[in-house]
């Protein structure tokens, strides 16, 4: 059975698009003799994130890092974040000269930019700079593909998202006691989520915002009319995404948006704006309405049959996509990463997680 190493900063107890697809990976991962294990920031020394408290630095240290990655001892190494986690595995590679992949999983040079004055252009030069080094980046669709190539990325590959179908169908729906139609969004409710122009939108019946974050008390003074309710995750979210008319999406920034085919499978259509993300999941495909006017698109999703929704999500699995991550990951290097001696080995700390995952030829 082979082992890869996946690096990440964001993992739980963080409620987000990259930890999702990093669990339904290792999960749907397990029909292919494959271990998937997990080096996260959980048991180092950490420090909140500027701008948003509630998520967590981590401050690894080089030899730390190292006793992981040589008790894990993997075949493949890849790094899912740009975050001190990831910097910190990426250098240990770099240092004994391991091959290893990359994933372009968030937007940070808008995400940050959003929050700060500095420009997109510095942060994708750092980003740039981080990406080079390994073997094969992977992106999750085409036109974020040719944007990072326009920006001077290398060895680009495509490695998509899926969806839990089981999870999320529409029969889940709770009965909630509020006017219809009910427009939903579900995320992280941040600045660069946009969600202000989803509340601000003159619609009928009813607003629902799922999720948690740093501006959840100043959209709940501006739009008290629309119903926040906090983080919500499992059959809870998929009970309460099928129970809305339309799930609108306002975000300008995301890389992919697996919330979308969330929604989908729940049978409930999509509307949003016209850009990278939105579409390349919805595309021409008659289950949302992409449009500069979101007024527009939340109003014309409403005729789209969810019938249609549904059907489009089941050709989204997590298997396909898990399939296709294994298929671009590399060997380590010549030589493997050489198992630790028994004292190195020592205590593992806890910051691993052992789903079980085919190797490609």
């Amino acid at each position: 059975m082979k082992k890869i190493l996946i690096a990440t900063d964001a993992w739980r107890p963080q409620v987000n698009g990259v930890v999702r697809t990093l669990q339904s990976l290792a999960a749907s991962s397990r029909r292919f003799d494959t271990e998937i294990v997990f080096l996260t920031a959980e048991g180092f020394r950490s420090l909140p994130l500027p701008t948003y408290p509630s998520i967590r630095l981590a401050i690894p240290s080089s030899r730390e890092i190292a006793r992981r990655i040589e008790r894990v001892a993997p075949d493949s190494l890849h790094i899912a974040t740009e975050g001190p986690i990831g910097y910190a595995v990426r250098r240990y590679c770099l240092d004994r000269n391991l091959s290893f992949t990359t994933s372009y999983m968030t937007r940070f040079p808008e995400y940050v930019s959003a929050r700060l004055p500095i420009p997109e252009s510095w942060i994708y030069s750092l980003l740039r700079r981080f990406h080079a080094a390994a073997a094969v980046t992977m992106v999750s669709t085409p036109s974020l593909m040719d944007e990072l190539a326009s920006r001077g990325f290398k060895h680009l590959e495509m490695w998509t998202r899926g969806v839990d179908t089981e999870l999320f169908r529409p029969e889940r729906a709770v009965a909630l006691d509020l006017p219809r139609p009910i427009f939903a969004s579900v995320g992280r409710v941040a600045v660069e989520k946009n969600l202000a122009a989803f509340l601000a939108l003159d619609l009928p019946g009813s607003k629902l915002v799922i999720g948690a974050g740093p501006q959840s008390a100043e959209l709940k003074r501006r739009f008290p009319s629309a119903h926040f309710l906090g983080a919500l995750e499992g059959k809870t979210l998929a009970a309460h995404l099928a129970a809305a008319d339309v799930f609108v999406f306002p975000s300008r920034t995301d890389t992919f948006g697996v919330v979308q085919l969330e929604a989908l499978a729940s049978g409930v259509p999509v509307a949003a704006y016209p850009v990278p993300g939105p579409k390349d999941v919805i595309g021409g495909n008659p289950v949302g309405v992409l449009d500069e006017d979101l007024q527009a698109a939340c109003l014309k999703a409403l005729t789209i049959s969810r019938a249609a929704c549904r059907a489009f999500a089941l050709t989204r699995s997590w298997e396909s996509s898990a399939a296709q991550f294994l298929s671009h990951c590399r060997p380590c290097a010549p030589a493997a990463v050489a198992r630790c001696s028994d004292k190195a080995a020592g205590d593992f700390g806890g910051s691993v997680s052992h789903p079980q995952p085919q190797w490609p030829l």
